[in-house]
């Protein structure tokens, strides 16, 4: 399994931007080609200052798929509206890996 994650940096409107993502942004993301798993999780630090409040984990067979993904028209609209949703973003993407 190939992973793309992505991290939203603290919104000034907390309240606005979760809804504006659950309301307008995930409904973009659920039909990109070959999307196994779609998770969104608000994260807390431990021990230090809070600079992440979203993290979106997109989930694919294997890097082929995720690259044909990024290529498709379903994500480029989903790109362009996390462009308008004004938060910073940092995403990454690797292969999926369980030491259990």
């Amino acid at each position: 399994m190939y992973r793309l994650t992505i991290q939203y940096a603290v919104p000034d409107d907390i309240g606005g931007f979760d809804e504006r993502y659950a309301q307008g942004h995930v409904p973009l993301v659920l039909p990109v080609p070959g999307l196994r798993a779609f998770t969104t999780s608000t994260v807390y630090p431990i021990g230090s200052e809070r600079t992440v409040h979203l993290v979106a984990q997109l989930d694919f067979d294997d890097r082929d798929a995720m690259m044909a993904a990024l290529s498709s028209p379903e994500m480029a609209a989903a790109a362009a509206d996390a462009d308008e949703v004004g938060v910073p973003r940092t995403m990454f993407s690797g292969e999926v890996a369980s030491a259990l």
